[in-house]
């Protein structure tokens, strides 16, 4: 029933800019969260990011801090990733997720791991270049 959709992803050089949005719908999210997830072949699927629904808490993967940031905006149930200086090793298959429900007081590891979160989008994929 909860649809994820991402977009925004594309090829960049290095150094470049993308901003990922995911738009959900199915549901209004209460005492939730949302992050971002990437997969690259051969590798686990990485946390990225993430950040308390509809609380504003977040949370990153210490690669992207002070790159990344997340955002989002309630009234349109939308996810937003803004990818900044971004690096080759930052190509990968990028997937919206949201969890049905969390905790008040929840340790910072159930955000990082995917097995928190209920729903997943398709992924968008970004490709960053040297």
């Amino acid at each position: 029933q909860v649809q994820l959709v991402e977009s925004g992803g594309g090829l960049v050089q290095a150094g470049d800019s993308l901003r990922l949005s995911c738009a959900a719908s199915g549901r209004t999210f209460s005492n939730s969260a949302m992050g971002w997830f990437r997969q690259v072949p051969g590798k686990e699927r990485e946390f990225v990011a993430a950040i308390r629904w509809p609380a504003s808490s977040t949370y990153y993967r210490d690669s992207v801090k002070g790159r990344f940031i997340i955002s989002k905006d309630n009234a349109k149930n939308t996810l937003y990733l803004q990818m900044n200086s971004l690096k080759p090793e930052d190509t990968a298959v990028y997937t919206c997720a949201a969890m049905a429900t969390i905790g008040y007081g929840a340790s910072a590891s159930t955000y990082y791991r995917p097995q928190s979160y209920n729903y997943w989008g398709q992924g968008t994929q970004v490709t960053v270049s040297s």
